[in-house]
């Protein structure tokens, strides 16, 4: 997925996104996340353990709220079209400002609600022909994926060819940072910034893609 200049800005991009949302929704929920689904499983299940049956109920929601999000997304994939990318980013970008206006309505529960289903959807953005996708909401896999390619360059490889899912890596921690300051700001309403960046790239990729080839 990450084989051109232009996937890896965008990946980088969206991984920021998604590491400045997720890092609000940690400082939010108290330990919950709204898109690392590998935390809240193993909340989950120390839940279950524990017999917390409240934390376990919460952190069951956020993952099946979490996996509705990747299957809408992976509908607008399957649906096909030349334009999904910025498909896929506008119907964050709404389910983003959603969240937010909920905020200001007072409904926090829906507007994690919103946030959780924005972040699950917006892992079908590199999906192609409904297989699977790259992971942008969480790193886990982009480290191992830099492990193993480093592997490939000390014994003769490309010699930079880890260097992108690095760069993802760092682009959440950089933008889980972002997230945790905006939140001590303006607390849920830091999700206004995040609509705005969805909005942006949709607009940014969509004017790429129709920019006519030399």
């Amino acid at each position: 997925m990450l084989d051109s200049r232009r996937n890896i800005v965008l990946a980088c991009a969206l991984s920021g996104l998604a590491g400045y949302v997720d890092g609000i929704g940690f400082l939010h929920l108290g330990g919950l996340f709204v898109s690392f689904m590998s935390g809240n499983s193993t909340r989950l299940g120390v839940s279950l353990a524990e017999a917390q049956w409240w934390q376990a109920a919460g952190a069951l929601g956020l993952i099946a709220l979490f996996v509705v999000g990747a299957a809408a997304g992976s509908l607008v994939v399957l649906g096909g079209g030349t334009e999904r990318q910025p498909g896929l980013l506008l119907i964050e970008a709404v389910l983003l400002a959603a969240a937010a206006l909920c905020h200001a309505d007072g409904l926090p529960n829906l507007a994690i609600a919103c946030i959780v289903l924005a972040m699950g959807l917006e892992n079908a953005v590199f999906q192609i022909d409904g297989g699977a996708g790259l992971g942008l909401t969480y790193v886990t896999g982009a480290l191992v994926k830099a492990g193993q390619l480093l592997a490939v360059s000390l014994t003769g490889g490309p010699r930079w060819s880890w260097a992108p899912n690095l760069l993802m890596w760092a682009a959440l921690v950089a933008g889980s940072a972002a997230g945790a300051l905006a939140y001590a700001w303006i607390n849920l309403a830091a999700i206004w910034f995040a609509a705005g960046a969805a909005l942006a790239l949709a607009a940014i990729i969509t004017a790429v893609m129709r920019r006519p080839r030399a």
